[in-house]
């Protein structure tokens, strides 16, 4: 049985204070995924810098029965073209980023081909994050649904858009902080493609 580890949801390009969590509790991470998908959160959302200030990233779902349905039971909707306009918008706000295009590649399959549920994508795209900031995880998974853990700090609902990070975070460079101003907790995208092999220091 792990303990002094963490509870962790599985989230959509997962924002910067993510990754300090994910540092500090590996390798005694588990990932949920028989919770019920809770709405408007990171878990199928990101935010990203655009010219014009935050930008929110949304992978749309399918609209499930009235019965409330695990995250791992969560499918993607394809039913208009967001992965062009997701990459589209990357490639808006990250173009003219440092390591935009040294990363471009490893990414550009994420907004082509279509992956049913979107657990299963949201793990793809973190496993690849985790290889570009080479961090070494092994992933574990909850087989239940627990409302608490003794032995764990549960994550699941403290990483959100509503509440402020909790982690101090330095400023870094970022493509449009001359108009907005640096911007906290944003996607590690937006740290990967700004500081590139430098995020894991930064982390």
């Amino acid at each position: 049985m792990i303990e002094n580890g963490a509870v962790l949801p599985m989230f959509y390009l997962p924002p910067v204070e993510y990754f300090t969590k994910l540092i500090a509790f590996k390798p005694d991470v588990v990932f949920e995924k028989e919770e019920h998908f809770p709405k408007q959160t990171y878990r199928n959302r990101a935010n990203i810098y655009s010219p014009d200030g935050r930008q929110t990233l949304t992978v749309p779902i399918i609209k499930g029965s009235k019965n409330h349905t695990k995250t791992k039971d969560v499918k993607i909707s394809y039913d208009f073209r967001w992965q062009r306009s997701h990459w589209m918008g990357l490639q808006t706000c990250y173009r003219s980023s440092a390591y935009f295009e040294y990363y471009e590649d490893d990414f550009a399959p994420f907004y082509e081909k279509q992956t049913t549920f979107l657990f299963d994508y949201n793990q793809q795209l973190l496993e690849l994050l985790l290889r570009l900031l080479k961090i070494k995880m092994e992933f574990k998974f909850t087989d239940t649904y627990e409302a608490t853990y003794p032995n764990l700090t549960d994550l699941r609902n403290v990483l959100n858009g509503k509440n402020a990070p909790d982690t101090e975070q330095k400023p870094y460079f970022q493509v449009f902080d001359e108009r907005q101003g640096f911007l906290k907790n944003l996607s590690i995208v937006d740290l990967l493609f700004n500081q590139g092999p430098q995020t894991l220091n930064y982390l």
